[in-house]
């Protein structure tokens, strides 16, 4: 059973114009659709967001204890809904839930906001993060979910930075990265590309990445070292609430551009000047400038493929919780395997400055 893509992201939010005026006004994204009661969407207000070929869907719940409202109680903010695109969401949750998977809604028939024929059935995977499965006759990109109308907007920043999703980072409690590893592997028919242990001075973490067959749907997954010592991982389970999606990393052609354009609104975690000076004893010589690299913290990480550049924000959220990778593949495959160290530090100072 093979899922396609992820046909969009849906996060969870406590107010629906408030956040979407975050995505829209700092992070490039265009209002697509929209809806309410008074477009048919039942105790909610959704806002449909569009950035190349990632959709993101914002969701205020309207009615106390219904979906939303309680993953926004729980969490914050956040993603609670990676929906995976699949050509028969009807056997696709058939198999998943005959191998494992928490079903949470039978397959529905029905037509998007557009009215074109499609299913949706939905699953449980780790805390409370969920799968919806989406059958649509709509193009990759273009499908809008039920009880949303289309509506245009501009795009507030000089230009698009990023191109599409790259992958979302899930962080898990201590000791269970193995059997979510499994999960997605027997379940969903995914595939273990990449594995790294971090130590630092405090703390470590492991991580292991799972992949779709196709390689559009991945998810680095994370977990503490140390229940004694667990560290940035274990700081966003406890502010969070409990495993979830830790940062979205979104794909761009030109990352010095893109965090230029970035830094008018939003801040970026800070790398040691040490790291640069090493760099190119770890990775030979490097064809392009490094001043912009150094200047505006980008890391670089090389693999057999090709390099890989990646730099990360510092989280603009009230628990200090989600944030955002901006990351440029010059062919490289890899998740800046070398890089993993520098940021896991980053992020523990950057923790550590938000308490001082």
């Amino acid at each position: 059973m093979h899922f396609d893509d992820i046909e969009y992201v849906e996060l969870c939010v406590a107010d629906v114009s408030t956040a979407s005026g975050f995505y829209t006004g700092l992070l490039g994204f265009r209002r697509v659709a929209e809806g309410g009661p008074e477009t048919g969407l039942v105790g909610r207000r959704s806002v449909l967001l569009q950035q190349g070929t990632l959709r993101l869907l914002l969701t205020q719940g309207l009615e106390a204890g219904d979906a939303p409202s309680t993953f926004v109680e729980r969490h914050g903010d956040g993603v609670r809904d990676i929906a995976l695109r699949t050509k028969d969401a009807v056997a696709a949750f058939g198999h998943v839930t005959q191998r494992g998977a928490q079903p949470l809604r039978e397959p529905v028939a029905g037509k998007d906001g557009a009215g074109r024929r499609m299913f949706q059935a939905t699953v449980a995977t780790v805390g409370d993060l969920v799968h919806s499965i989406i059958q649509s006759d709509a193009p990759v990109g273009t499908f809008l979910p039920p009880g949303l109308v289309p509506c245009e907007s501009p795009v507030l920043l000089d230009s698009e930075p990023f191109s599409g999703l790259d992958h979302l980072a899930i962080c898990l409690e201590p000791g269970t990265l193995d059997a979510t590893v499994r999960f997605y592997e027997h379940v969903f028919g995914f595939r273990q590309s990449h594995q790294e242990v971090v130590h630092t001075a405090a703390s470590g973490m492991n991580s292991k990445v799972v992949q779709s067959p196709s390689t559009r749907i991945c998810f680095p997954l994370q977990e503490p070292l140390s229940t004694q010592n667990p560290g940035q991982i274990g700081e966003f389970l406890r502010r969070h609430g409990g495993p979830g999606v830790q940062h979205l990393a979104l794909l761009t052609s030109d990352i010095v551009g893109c965090v230029r354009q970035l830094q008018q609104g939003l801040s970026f975690l800070e790398i040691p000047p040490a790291y640069y000076e090493r760099l190119e004893s770890r990775l030979g010589a490097l064809a392009f400038d490094m001043e912009p690299l150094r200047e505006l913290g980008i890391l670089v990480d090389r693999d057999e493929w090709g390099t890989l550049l990646q730099t990360f924000t510092r989280s603009a959220h009230p628990r200090q919780t989600l944030f955002f990778e901006a990351i440029q593949r010059q062919e490289a495959r890899g998740f800046g395997g070398a890089n993993i160290r520098a940021l896991f530090e980053a992020v523990e100072r950057d923790y550590a400055r938000v308490q001082a």
